[in-house]
């Protein structure tokens, strides 16, 4: 963590402090970034399962919530596959993406801009103090920036959506520093695995600019994610 980061997070041992230095932060622009500063996020420590996604929209500034709006509505239809309800997921889950202000629409009108390689570098020791602090039993990397914090970088949204990554408890003596090659990669749920482990399921975005999900073979990928995630869901109590 570099010492600007320091003088800003004096205290990583509360998830409260964190969440308010997240939402003081400056640090993105002050270095130049055409942010809209203020952190979105929603959850308590007690949160078993965490959903990151990319970075929060223009509808999420005005709601102060994250995955507002029609990637909201979205989102939530696939989530009922699994179970959930929207109040009662968000009342439950921690919700959070790899930055926490709106970047700004891209500069081609289509979208809103994909946060930096700067910014994501700057932010990410909140998102390492989230995991750390909330400690999940399952992760939910929404759309391919997240899914990239978990697999290599020239991976397809095709190779991963409807599949899942599990690691085994003797990995997550340090709840943020654990590496893919740790994992088994599985194709559902398998009730045996010890509870104490970590399970990461990921998603696309739910982002109508995104047209991967329209197609009829990648919503069947994402309905057997949404298998998985059901699974994980009675099984885990979450």
């Amino acid at each position: 963590m570099n010492q600007e980061m320091r003088r800003n997070c004096p205290s990583m041992s509360s998830l409260k402090v964190v969440q308010a230095q997240m939402r003081d932060c400056r640090i993105c622009l002050d270095a130049g970034h055409d942010i809209v500063p203020g952190g979105i996020f929603s959850g308590e420590a007690s949160a078993r399962l965490m959903l990151i996604g990319q970075a929060p929209g223009v509808t999420e500034v005005e709601a102060q919530r994250p995955f507002n709006a029609s990637s909201g509505r979205r989102l939530f239809q696939w989530l009922a596959e699994a179970g959930w309800e929207e109040d009662a997921f968000r009342a439950r889950h921690y919700m959070t993406a790899v930055t926490k202000c709106y970047p700004g629409k891209a500069s081609n009108g289509k979208g809103d801009r994909v946060p930096s390689r700067a910014e994501q570098k700057l932010c990410r020791p909140y998102l390492e103090a989230e995991i750390r602090l909330v400690n999940p039993r399952v992760i939910m990397p929404v759309g391919g920036l997240a899914i990239r914090l978990f697999w290599p970088s020239k991976v397809t949204l095709a190779q991963v959506i409807g599949r899942a990554a599990y690691f085994p408890p003797e990995y997550l003596h340090d709840p943020v520093n654990f590496k893919l090659k740790q994992a088994e990669i599985l194709d559902r749920f398998d009730s045996t695995k010890p509870k104490a482990g970590r399970w990461v399921v990921p998603i696309p975005h739910p982002s109508g600019a995104s047209l991967w999900p329209n197609k009829p073979a990648n919503q069947a990928k994402i309905s057997r994610a949404m298998e998985i995630l059901g699974e994980l869901r009675l099984a885990m109590e979450l």
